[in-house]
C-alpha cells in the first residue's frame, strides 16, 4: 500500500481514475474530480502498484466518526490480483487508525457482492450517482 504524498503520485492516482470512471464508465470529468483531490485535503488516497505499474487507487474521506470510502478504482487488465481488496484494506486500515466507528461507500451495484465478502452490508434503496446505478453500504469497525 501507498499512501499518497506526492503530487506525482496523486497524479498517477487521476490517471486510473481518468481511464475507469472518464474512459471506461463515461463518468464526466467535472464531476469526477473535486475538492478533495488534493494532498491537504480532509481525505486520504492511496495507490496500489502491480509488478511496479499504477494499478489501483481509492481515497477515504473523514466525516464525523464514519470514514467515507471513495473513487475505488483498479485498471481493467489488473482486475484479477486481488488489488481491489488491497485498496479496501489500506483504506480501511487508515480509518482504523483515525479510531471511526464505521466505514461507508457507496458501491456501483455491479460490485455488490465484492463488497458483501469484505464484511459491507447493504443499507439503501438503489440510487443514481453520476449516471450509475449505486447503493450505500455500511461495515461496523468497533
Amino acid at each position: 500500500m501507498t499512501r499518497i504524498t506526492t503530487q506525482s503520485a496523486l497524479q498517477q492516482a487521476f490517471t486510473i481514475r481518468r481511464r475507469v470512471f472518464i474512459e471506461e464508465q463515461h463518468v464526466p470529468e467535472a464531476i469526477e474530480f473535486d475538492q478533495y483531490d488534493r494532498l491537504d485535503a480532509d481525505c486520504l488516497h492511496v495507490l496500489i502498484h502491480h509488478n511496479s505499474v499504477p494499478a489501483a487507487t481509492g481515497r477515504v474521506r473523514f466525516i464525523d466518526q464514519s470514514a467515507k470510502l471513495e473513487r475505488i478504482c483498479v485498471l481493467k487488465p489488473y482486475r484479477q490480483y486481488g488489488l481491489g481488496k488491497r485498496v479496501i484494506a489500506a483504506l480501511e486500515a487508515m480509518a482504523i487508525e483515525k479510531k471511526v466507528s464505521q466505514c461507508l461507500l457507496h458501491g456501483q451495484t455491479h460490485a455488490i457482492p465484492f463488497y458483501e465478502r469484505l464484511g459491507y452490508k447493504v443499507v439503501s434503496e438503489v440510487f443514481i450517482e453520476d449516471g450509475i446505478p449505486h447503493v450505500e453500504m455500511v461495515k461496523q469497525m468497533l
